[in-house]
C-alpha cells in the first residue's frame, strides 16, 4: 500500500509538460502497437516503442493544449493514463478487425485453389495461416502503405482527440457495437474480395463432378489436382492488383466515415 501511494504522488507530482507528453503517449503508442504494419512480431519490441514516441513527438505540438487542459483539471492521472490507453486499445483492435479482411480473402482464395494445406508462420495472427492468406496480408500492408492509407491511420489519432477527448472514460458500449459491425464488415469484405476465385471455384468442381460422371473409373479429382493449381494462381494473378487496390480503398472510406460511435 506504500509503495502504490508513493508511486500515485510520484505521478502526480510530475511536471505539466511531463505529464502531458505521458498522457498523449498513452494513446498514441497503445495504437501505434496495434496497427497493421506497426505492430507486426517481425518489428522488435525497441523498434516499436521508438515510433510510438517519435509520432507522440509529433503531434505534442498539435495535441499539447487539450491534453494539458485534462493534466490540470481534477481528474487524476493515473485515471487519465488509463482511459488513454484503454481509448488507444480500442481503436486500434478496430483497424486490426477490419485489416483482417486481407487475410479471410487469402484463405478462401487458399481452399479454392487447394492450397489450405499449405501452411506458413503468420505472425500477425499468432500462429499458421495459409500462404495466400500470408500473402494477401503482406501484399495488403504494401498496397496501403503505397497509396496513402497509413496516414489516415495516423489522421485518425489526431481526430480521435476531438471524438474522444481526454478526460473521460471511452464510451464502451459504443466500441462494443463498431466492433460487431466492423467485424461484419470484414468478412463481408474478405468474402467479396475472393469471390472471382469462389467463382473459379464453384465452375472447376462442376466440370470435374461432370466429367466423374462421365469418366467414374478414373480419379479426376486426383489427376486434374494440378490444373486446378495452375489455373487458380492463374485467376488469382489477374485479379490480385483490383483485389488489393479495392481493399485499400475500402479501408481509407472506413478510415474517413467510419468512426461515428
Amino acid at each position: 500500500m506504500g509503495g502504490a501511494s508513493l508511486d500515485m504522488a510520484t505521478l502526480a507530482a510530475l511536471p505539466i509538460d511531463a505529464a502531458t507528453f505521458l498522457i498523449l503517449f498513452c494513446r498514441v503508442g497503445a495504437v501505434i502497437m496495434l496497427l497493421p504494419a506497426f505492430s507486426e512480431d517481425s518489428i522488435p519490441p525497441q523498434i516499436r516503442l521508438v515510433m510510438a514516441l517519435g509520432f507522440t513527438l509529433g503531434l505534442y505540438g498539435m495535441l499539447q493544449g487539450p491534453v494539458a487542459q485534462a493534466v490540470k483539471s481534477d481528474v487524476s492521472l493515473p485515471l487519465l493514463v488509463i482511459g488513454e490507453m484503454l481509448v488507444g486499445i480500442a481503436m486500434g483492435m478496430i483497424v486490426k478487425i477490419l485489416f483482417s479482411a486481407a487475410a479471410i480473402a487469402g484463405s478462401i482464395a487458399s481452399q479454392q485453389v487447394g492450397l489450405a494445406s499449405a501452411l506458413v508462420a503468420d505472425p500477425s495472427m499468432g500462429g499458421q495461416a495459409p500462404l495466400l492468406s500470408r500473402l494477401f496480408g503482406i501484399a495488403a500492408v504494401i498496397v496501403c502503405m503505397s497509396l496513402g492509407v497509413h496516414h489516415l491511420w495516423i489522421a485518425s489519432i489526431f481526430q480521435s482527440y476531438s471524438v474522444f477527448p481526454v478526460g473521460g472514460l471511452p464510451p464502451a458500449a459504443q466500441f462494443a457495437d463498431l466492433a460487431v459491425k466492423v467485424t461484419g464488415q470484414s468478412l463481408a469484405l474478405g468474402v467479396s474480395l475472393s469471390a472471382p476465385l469462389i467463382l473459379y471455384g464453384a465452375l472447376f468442381n462442376v466440370g470435374l463432378g461432370l466429367a466423374a460422371r462421365v469418366a467414374p473409373s478414373i480419379q479426376v479429382f486426383f489427376i486434374t489436382q494440378p490444373l486446378n493449381l495452375l489455373l487458380g494462381i492463374s485467376v488469382l494473378a489477374m485479379t490480385l492488383g483490383t483485389m488489393l487496390t479495392a481493399f485499400a480503398t475500402a479501408m481509407g472510406s472506413f478510415m474517413q466515415n467510419g468512426w461515428s460511435l
